[in-house]
C-alpha cells in the first residue's frame, strides 16, 4: 500500500495543487511591474457569473487518462460592508483516481471591485492529508498587513503575520488582477517575481513570458494564447526549474486555456472544456 501511494500521490497532489496555481499565478504573470501598496486596480476584464470548467488529465505509462474536473466562478456579494468580488476554485478526481488518491480542494478568494485582497481561504483534501489555509489582508500607511493561519487535520494551527511595502496576493486574486493589465508591451523571455501567500508565510513566485502559441482547447475550438511558464528556485542547485506552463487567451479576457504541469514523477494537463458569461467576445479564437 505504501508502495503504491507513493507512485500515485505526486502525480495528483502535484498536478491538483498547480492547476490552481496556474489560474493565477500563471495569469499573474501578466504584471510588468511589481506595484506598491495599495494594490488598488480597475477590473476590465470580467465581470459576475462568469463560469469555466477544465478537464485535467495524467500522463500513466505513456498513456494519459482522465484524471476528473475543475471549475472556476466569478460572482458578486457584500464583504466588510463593502461591495466585492468572490473567485473561486473547485477540483476534484473521477472515481478511477479516488480508488488512488482522493483529491477534493476548494479555494475562495474575496477582493474588492479595484482587486484589493482581502480574504483567502483553501481546503485541500489529498489522500488522508487534509489542511485549511486563510488569509486576510489589511491596507494601512501604503502597505500590505496579512495575516495568515494554517489549520491541519490533528488540530495543530500554525499562525504568522507580514507586512509588505509591495502588493501580496493569492492565487485568484493574483489572476484577477493580472487580467486587467495590459501586456501588449511585454516581450518573450521577461521575468516577473510577486509575493504570493502559502498560509504560512509569503513567498516570491517566478513567472516568464514564452511568447504567442495557437492552443485548442477541449470544447473543439483553437485561440491564439499567450504563453508563460512558472518557474521555483531549486533549494539544491540554486537553479529555476519549470513547474507549470499555461496558455490564455490574447483577447480583453485573457482567459486560460491549458495548463502543463511537470511533477516529480510524470506529467499532467489541464484544458478548458467550457466557459459562460465572459465579458468580452473571444475574439482570440482562430476556429
Amino acid at each position: 500500500m505504501k508502495r503504491k501511494r507513493k507512485k500515485q500521490e505526486p502525480r495528483i497532489a502535484g498536478s491538483r495543487r498547480y492547476l490552481a496555481a496556474f489560474l493565477t499565478l500563471v495569469v499573474s504573470l501578466l504584471l510588468s511591474v511589481q506595484v506598491k501598496a495599495q494594490c488598488a486596480a480597475i477590473n476590465t476584464a470580467f465581470t459576475p457569473g462568469e463560469e469555466m470548467t477544465f478537464n485535467l488529465y495524467y500522463n500513466w505509462k505513456f498513456i494519459w487518462i482522465k484524471a476528473g474536473t475543475a471549475t472556476l466562478t466569478i460572482k458578486g456579494l457584500t464583504y466588510r460592508n463593502q461591495p466585492a468580488y468572490e473567485m473561486a476554485l473547485l477540483s476534484d478526481t473521477n472515481k478511477r483516481v479516488d480508488m488512488f488518491f482522493r483529491m477534493r480542494d476548494t479555494i475562495t478568494s474575496i477582493f474588492t471591485e479595484q482587486i484589493e485582497p482581502l480574504y483567502y481561504r483553501k481546503g485541500a483534501l489529498e489522500g488522508k492529508r487534509y489542511t485549511v489555509d486563510e488569509a486576510w489582508f489589511n491596507y494601512e500607511n501604503g502597505e500590505t498587513i496579512v495575516e495568515q493561519k494554517r489549520l491541519y487535520k490533528n488540530g495543530e494551527m500554525v499562525t504568522t503575520n507580514s507586512r509588505d511595502t509591495l502588493c501580496v496576493y493569492d492565487m485568484l486574486s493574483a489572476l484577477a488582477s493580472a487580467r486587467s493589465f495590459d501586456t501588449s508591451d511585454i516581450h518573450d523571455g521577461q521575468t516577473i517575481i510577486i509575493p504570493m501567500v502559502t498560509g504560512k508565510k509569503i513567498v516570491n513566485q517566478i513567472l516568464v513570458y514564452n511568447g504567442m502559441k495557437n492552443t485548442k482547447a477541449d470544447n473543439g475550438h483553437t485561440y491564439r494564447c499567450q504563453v508563460f511558464t512558472f518557474s521555483e528556485v531549486n533549494q539544491q542547485t540554486g537553479q529555476n526549474e519549470p513547474v507549470l506552463r499555461f496558455y490564455i487567451t490574447d483577447d480583453q479576457n485573457h482567459l486560460p486555456i491549458r495548463l502543463d504541469m511537470y511533477l516529480n514523477i510524470g506529467s499532467a494537463k489541464a484544458y478548458m472544456k467550457s466557459v459562460e458569461g465572459q465579458r468580452y467576445p473571444l475574439t482570440s479564437l482562430v476556429e
